[in-house]
């Protein structure tokens, strides 16, 4: 259900975001608890990392992670507080509460990294939405006068 609607929003988003925030945005859907962590892959985790956080993990750790969430996706069907995550920030403060991001430190990296990533990818496009939405309203405001003040004093700039 959870893939259906996903592929359903696919071609809107598609219009909306280049294709790495969209690789961000698939591969984060593999860190995913819901349905008894159903979308949770651990190649697609283990590519987000590579792709996206090349330089915060070593050769040697990679492989360690890998080895890692392999035994967190055998360990999230058994354990019944990793069941009742259903968000992946819920899945982040079960990790800390049962002390279980000692023991998969990497994945609770990975999940920090990548809520971190997306809030602070909104953040940043709002911002140069709102210098935009001002620079359009600052050009709306100019008289052409100015503008061609403007344009003169560049052009003597220029030629001195």
């Amino acid at each position: 259900m959870n893939s259906l609607l996903v592929y359903s929003l696919l071609p809107k988003m598609n219009s909306r975001f280049n294709d790495e925030v969209m690789d961000l945005f698939v591969h984060s859907f593999s860190l995913d608890p819901r349905d008894n962590y159903k979308a949770f892959r651990v190649e697609d985790i283990y590519k987000l990392m590579n792709d996206f956080y090349l330089n915060d993990f070593m050769e040697q750790k990679k492989l360690h992670m890998k080895i890692q969430l392999e035994h967190f996706q055998l360990d999230a069907h058994q354990s019944m507080e990793l069941q009742k995550a259903f968000t992946v920030a819920k899945l982040c403060q079960v990790l800390v509460k049962t002390n279980k991001s000692s023991i998969y430190s990497f994945i609770d990296r990975i999940i920090s990294l990548v809520l971190t990533l997306l809030m602070s990818t909104a953040i940043t496009e709002r911002a140069f939405l709102a210098m935009k939405i001002v620079k359009t309203r600052l050009c709306n405001r100019m008289e052409d006068d100015f503008l061609s003040t403007y344009l003169v004093a560049y052009i003597e700039k220029e030629i001195a």
